[in-house]
């Protein structure tokens, strides 16, 4: 069974990107293995701490480097991601061994997904950036560029904290639930 690990770009325990993923995961039940990814204890990006490397960040390449593919489920934060979403990114385009330039990136054509809940934007400038980023040809990440899912919250989720998708939104998240299965083999 194939294995997708699940980062969420929100830190908030009851975030909406979380709900997000947590509805993909029921979608792909039976049909893969999910992980979130705990990345709580992962330093900020310093090449003074980079060797030996830390210890949740060699956790966080192994985790990756362990899945079949890699589903981001990211809020928009100022037209663009989160910060600590960077930072991951950040640590992963780094090299693994000191002074080693040639051997590939954990990252390197890793099969990654891209999803997010937010704003009138549903996160587009988001995940446009992400693609971007992910796709430079120093980190060389497998990005699904179609399909995405971008979800646009009701005013309910503001107010209330409650995300409703409607039928249209959840049939968007399970074509590319299907499609990223299909993507990573």
């Amino acid at each position: 069974m194939k294995k997708i690990l699940f980062i969420v770009g929100s830190l908030r325990k009851e975030s909406f990107n979380r709900k997000l993923a947590s509805m993909a995961e029921k979608m792909i039940a039976g049909r893969a293995e999910v992980e979130y990814l705990d990345y709580s204890d992962v330093p900020m990006m310093n090449q003074d701490l980079e060797f030996p490397v830390p210890a949740a960040v060699a956790s966080l390449r192994n985790k990756v480097a362990e899945a079949d593919g890699v589903w981001i489920f990211s809020p928009e934060y100022n037209y663009s991601y989160p910060g600590h979403i960077k930072n991951l990114i950040d640590w992963l385009s780094r090299p693994v061994v000191a002074d080693d330039h040639k051997t590939p990136l954990v990252i390197a054509r890793k099969k990654v997904a891209l999803s997010g809940a937010g704003g009138g934007m549903a996160t587009a400038n988001c995940r446009a950036k992400l693609t971007e980023l992910l796709t430079l040809p120093f980190i060389n990440a497998d990005v699904m560029v179609e399909p995405q899912t971008g979800i646009k919250l009701g005013v309910a989720a503001w107010t209330e904290g409650k995300m409703i998708l409607t039928q249209e939104q959840e049939e968007v998240l399970a074509k590319q639930a299907d499609a990223f299965l299909e993507y990573i083999g």
